[in-house]
């Protein structure tokens, strides 16, 4: 689970068994990565939804990292979690 410093979390997932590219387990680097179960609905995720009509309770398969970077940033950063290589694992990002 990765949580943002506002206060957002989902989860970030990259393996064998999750929606990836590729999909192999321990890659150096992912393409395409798994987001489930946000903590809120979130516009950038959305064409990516297993359920639309309920954004906090399903999975997004197939995600391009570069969007998860982008929901990452919006939400202030990462204060806690991991993200698989190939998403910027953006720390907390000061708003001073």
């Amino acid at each position: 689970m990765v949580v943002c410093a506002d206060g957002f979390s989902m989860s970030v997932q990259a393996h064998d068994g999750a929606y990836c590219e590729p999909r192999r387990d321990a890659q150096r680097k992912y393409t395409l990565v798994e987001v489930g179960f946000p903590s809120a609905e979130e516009e950038l995720i959305m064409p990516w939804a297993e359920d639309r009509n309920q954004p906090t309770e399903t999975v997004y398969g197939y995600v391009p990292v570069d969007v998860v970077t982008n929901v990452i940033v919006k939400h202030g950063g990462i204060v806690e979690g991991q993200v698989p290589p190939g998403v910027v694992p953006v720390p907390r990002l000061n708003n001073d």
